[in-house]
């Protein structure tokens, strides 16, 4: 299962897609939630706490945790800086609990922790770059890193400005991963488990590129061109024909990348991901 994950204000997003496919060649096929054409992000919630098919491999489309090697803290200077991954989410989901609909204004603007974030309005904190960072795109998770190295773009989960910036879907996403704590696990935060089913994070481009594709042309925007992509996952066609919107489309090749992908044990085993690590930024499945 792929999940194409949103950020943004309301209680329905057009940007959350829900993809899932079968063992097998099977074309991925598009999720509704029931009685609407478009999910929330509790309804995905519900979908992963109470109707999972069992051993499903669930990849999120969002950062599943903030910056730490870089400065040995996610929020260096501030005293109360969590010391890992979950305790970060138990902040986040604590500061945002009159937050209707999983939503996180007011973490980014909280009095001392907006410092960190920049935000809309030419308001970049103090904080969003390290003393002598080499560059303006803000502090990087070492997965990301390793996304750049493939050819990716990846943004600063503290970068909230821009189309293509993922800290607020990061920051949302970070809510849903605390209500899955002890019924879910989430890699490489929790150890990967011997059976069940599993949380990752995903990039979608990562499996756009394992298509053909360049990380300059990951989206795709019709059918044709998605199902091309789909063949060189060795997956089946969808059978639609037309305009598709960039969300279904990552969801589902991103889905059929999954099901090739999860075989393979260096991808659950990448060289620079310790222990200490896992337990506070994370990784992307399938960055190098």
């Amino acid at each position: 299962m792929a999940i194409d994950w949103s950020g943004a204000q309301g209680e329905r997003q057009k940007g959350i897609a829900v993809a899932l496919c079968a063992a097998g060649d099977e074309a991925p096929r598009l999720l509704r939630p029931s009685g609407y054409a478009i999910w929330s992000r509790a309804e995905v919630l519900d979908l992963l706490l109470h109707r999972l098919p069992p051993d499903t491999l669930v990849g999120l489309d969002l950062g599943i945790s903030l910056p730490f090697a870089d400065a040995g803290a996610f929020f260096p200077g501030w005293a109360d800086s969590p010391t890992d991954a979950r305790t970060l989410w138990a902040l986040i989901d604590m500061i945002c609990a009159d937050d209707p609909h999983l939503s996180a204004g007011s973490f980014v603007d909280h009095p001392l922790l907006s410092a960190y974030f920049r935000r809309h309005g030419g308001r970049e904190g103090a904080h969003f770059h390290l003393p002598g960072a080499l560059h303006r795109r803000g502090r990087m998770r070492v997965t990301e890193e390793a996304q750049a190295r493939a050819g990716c773009r990846p943004y600063s989960n503290f970068n909230l400005v821009g189309a293509a910036q993922v800290g607020k879907s990061s920051l949302t996403g970070m809510r849903l991963l605390h209500r899955l704590a002890g019924r879910l696990p989430v890699w490489p935060i929790d150890p990967l488990p011997e059976t069940g089913s599993v949380v990752t994070e995903i990039y979608t481009t990562l499996a756009a590129v394992e298509a053909g594709r360049s990380a300059g042309r990951a989206k795709i925007t019709d059918h044709a061109a998605l199902d091309l992509a789909l063949h060189a996952l060795g997956s089946q066609p969808t059978g639609g024909s037309g305009p598709i919107d960039d969300h279904s489309a990552d969801a589902l090749l991103t889905a059929a990348w999954l099901r090739i992908a999860a075989p393979r044990t260096d991808l659950w085993k990448p060289a620079e991901l310790t222990r200490e690590l896992a337990m506070t930024e994370g990784w992307t499945f399938g960055a190098a």
